[in-house]
């Protein structure tokens, strides 16, 4: 599951945020920096005015990493009663000593240690967080200059990230700039938390107040608790419309979502030399979903086509794929598992074999077994 993290400057952000569905009230003075704290007493009004209703997070902000400042800051932090306390891992000065003299307090307050995307973040450091007792980690952006996370890092390589969280026991976050189009994209890498500010404030940007309408359409657009699961791991599920009710679909209302002409670089084959080198990969895909009975409205309605493309570029992160079926395979079946799509056709080819262009086409559906589709006649007798 996938908690909403919505940063807040002040208590009436703080009740607007609780009003439309956030999950983390998260205190934060986006006019300060990159990691901006707002004052001890804003952090007191503002779980005032929560009244224990969701967990309270506020942040550092952007300070050196020596031990000594970082640790009395904390603490003065801490003591407002927070659930959480995010502080920054910055460039320069001594981390290793920094997250060592904050072990004592990660006994008491849920610590989250922030990498920043755009300055060469060193994840070496998570397994050093999790010695220290830190309760999570989270990846943002320092520079506030509009370029967004997945700017900075492509979904491969968030989702290695995730994986390394969880592979510390650590909580993992992401957070930049997040536009409401990259929160489908993002839930297939089941992060613990997507952290938003300029998403929620409208056409007015990050330093004006937050409006109710945009943390509703962000609260619509990530899974409510009604629709969690308890899995692990990447579960489209997770990204169906409208709240993941079936009632807002109808199977004999149908449309066909495609990507085409997607090449990507991968290794790939059956010989020795494949195994050597990457090689191109082109790929089609067409989804067959049931459409909302209503017009398409907004982003809750729709099964975007990066949900395709993404799913392409982490399976072809995981490594080495011996026969272009297995990936084909492997493809439809992630697909397949989002509740509006009931059938897909995948063509893998791939275009540097020296033999032409070679590879498969597939269809599957949910419930039925292969059906097979007429391969272009240029690429037959392609395989591996």
């Amino acid at each position: 599951m996938t908690w909403f993290l919505a940063s807040v400057r002040d208590a009436d952000e703080a009740a607007t945020a609780l009003a439309n569905g956030a999950d983390i009230i998260d205190f934060k003075d986006p006019g300060a920096g990159a990691l901006g704290a707002v004052t001890p007493e804003i952090v007191r009004a503002g779980r005032a005015r929560i009244a224990g209703a969701r967990p309270v997070s506020a942040v550092l902000g952007d300070l050196p990493m020596a031990p000594a400042t970082l640790r009395a800051a904390a603490e003065t932090m801490a003591a407002t009663g927070i659930d959480y306390l995010k502080l920054g891992i910055f460039p320069g000065g001594d981390a290793e000593a920094a997250l060592a003299a904050l072990a004592p307090l990660a006994a008491r307050t849920k610590l989250v240690a922030v990498f920043f995307a755009d300055q060469r973040p060193d994840f070496s450091l998570l397994a050093l967080l999790a010695e220290h007792g830190f309760a999570g980690a989270m990846l943002d952006t320092a520079g506030k200059n509009g370029a967004r996370l997945l700017d900075h890092m492509d979904i491969a390589r968030l989702g290695r990230f995730v994986g390394e969280c969880r592979r510390h026991g650590l909580l993992s976050g992401l957070a930049g700039a997040l536009e409401l189009p990259d929160i489908p994209r993002l839930l297939l890498l089941s992060p613990d938390l997507l952290g938003f500010r300029t998403a929620l404030c409208g056409a007015g940007g990050r330093g004006s107040a937050i409006e109710a309408e945009s943390v509703a359409m962000v609260r619509a657009l990530i899974p409510g608790d009604a629709a969690r699961g308890g899995a692990s791991g990447v579960d489209l599920r997770l990204l169906a419309a409208r709240g993941y009710a079936p009632e807002e679909s109808d199977p004999a209302l149908t449309d066909r979502v495609h990507l085409r002409d997607f090449v990507l670089s991968m290794p790939i084959g059956v010989y020795a030399h494949e195994r050597e080198r990457p090689q191109k990969v082109r790929f089609a895909v067409t989804a067959i979903i049931s459409r909302p009975r209503a017009a398409v409205a907004d982003l809750r309605d729709v099964f975007s086509y990066d949900l395709i493309s993404d799913t392409i570029r982490m399976l072809a992160d995981a490594g080495h794929v011996g026969l272009v079926e297995t990936l084909a395979e492997r493809i439809a079946t992630r697909l397949l598992a989002h509740p509006r799509v009931f059938k897909v056709e995948v063509c893998v080819e791939k275009l540097e074999t020296g033999s032409g262009i070679v590879g498969v086409t597939l269809a599957r559906t949910r419930d039925q077994e292969a059906m097979p589709l007429p391969y272009p006649a240029a690429a037959q007798g392609g395989r591996a």
